[in-house]
This record gives structure tokens, sequence and C-alpha cells, in this order.
């Protein structure tokens, strides 16, 4: 199955081009080594207002299945991305947040601070990750193995129980 990706970097400095977004180009490299696609790629600063537009933008489009934000997810005043997703998404997905922070708590206690949530708007994924390409990368290869049944799951694959 060909799953659509969307990701979005969220960092004031990129989003200024003060800094190269690394995140976004490692996540969707990754993506393309599993055969699956890009179909939007964007960099906005840490705005709340901005995030929900485009998270809400991209999942109603119909051109992604999954939306993977990266940055924003800590303890600083301008990391709102949970926040913003949290207010766009209709159904939680805990799961695979709780996934993440346990796997990256067994590389650093660091990843106790994230506040990283993943849910579902309409028939879209959104994940987030955290902004630091080594840790984007780890936590997206955490839930790599379960993506193709979640999105045939969303899309009323008629495989899907085929997977189980």
């Amino acid at each position: 199955m060909s799953i659509r990706f969307g990701i979005l970097t969220l960092s004031d400095r990129s989003a200024r081009g003060e800094r190269a977004d690394l995140s976004g180009p490692a996540l969707a490299e990754l993506i393309h080594a599993q055969s699956w696609s890009v179909a939007k790629q964007a960099i906005l600063p840490d705005d709340e207002s901005a995030i929900r537009a485009i998270l809400i933008e991209w999942s109603d489009s119909g051109e992604v299945d999954v939306i993977l934000t990266t940055g924003g997810t800590g303890f600083a005043p301008r990391d709102v991305t949970p926040e913003a997703t949290r207010a766009v998404i209709q159904r939680d997905a805990p799961g695979l947040a709780e996934t993440m922070r346990a796997e990256s708590m067994k590389k650093t206690p660091h990843a106790m601070l994230s506040r990283a949530v993943a849910g579902i708007r309409g028939r879209t994924l959104i994940v987030n990750l955290p902004g630091s390409p080594k840790g984007a990368m780890e936590n997206l290869q955490t839930v790599l193995p379960v993506l193709t049944h979640a999105v045939q799951l969303l899309t009323d694959d008629p495989d899907s129980e085929k997977s189980h």
C-alpha cells in the first residue's frame, strides 16, 4: 500500500531562514525509502493558529494519509504543536505517542519532556515528532510498523483485516 505523507516543520528560526530544516528532509528520505510518497511539505513558525490552519487544510484536502509534524513539542513557551494538534483532531491515538516516548526513554531521559500527541482528523493520521533530526527519525521508525495498517483502517481498505 502506498501512503501519502505531509511533513510540517515547525520552527521560528527555520521559517525565518536562520537555520536549515534538517528534520523535514530526513523524514522525507525515510518515507521514500519505504516506497511511500511526500505529497506536501512546509515550514511554519511556532504559531498555533497557523499550525491549526495548515493541519486542517491538509487533512481535509484528501491529498495526504499521514501528517508528520516535527518540532514544537517541548517545554519552551513557543512550543505549541501539541495544542494546535489537539484543537484539530477528532479522535486521539495515544498509543503512538506513548510508544514513541517509551522507546525514546531507552535512549535519553529527556524523552519524558516530550508533549507530542497523535490523533485522527477525518481519514488522516497526525503524529507529532521531535524537532531534532535524530529524535524525529527515531520516533518515526518506532511507529513505521503500524502505519500501513493504520491507514488501511482509516480508509476502510478491505485488506485491513488481512494484516492482523
